[in-house]
Formats: structure tokens, sequence, C-alpha cells
């Protein structure tokens, strides 16, 4: 789906910033230029981030419970 018209910018572009290692929203528009033009697409692109970085940290928190002993 598109996020960002503008600068066609999809939640699946979004979601591969965060694997790449966009954090904070700032870091999400220099890199996909995401809400960078109108803003109009900055709330819904925050909450894209926050999820994805959520679903990061929870991935990060079972892998130690995933090793094998």
């Amino acid at each position: 789906m598109y996020v960002c018209v503008c600068n066609a910018v999809t939640d699946s572009d979004i979601l591969s910033a965060v694997d790449g290692g966009v954090r904070t929203q700032r870091q999400l528009t220099r890199e996909t230029g995401c809400s960078g033009s109108c803003g109009k697409c900055r709330v819904m692109a925050g909450e894209i981030l926050r999820q994805a970085l959520n679903e990061h940290r929870e991935v990060r928190e079972l892998l130690p419970l995933m090793q094998p002993a």
C-alpha cells in the first residue's frame, strides 16, 4: 500500500528501511523521502515505523530462547 504518494513510498519500503537500520522518522524521511514533501503521510508512516520497530524488538527478545543449548 502506498503511504507517501508524493514520493511513491509503500509500507513495504518502510519495513525494508527498518530492516536496513532506520530507527527514527527523521531517518525514514532521509532514506526514503517519506513525509518529506507535503507531510500528509507523516502520521501513517510513523505508525508503520513504530509497529515494525516493535516487531523487531520482539524477535530480538525471542532469539536467545531459540538458541540450542
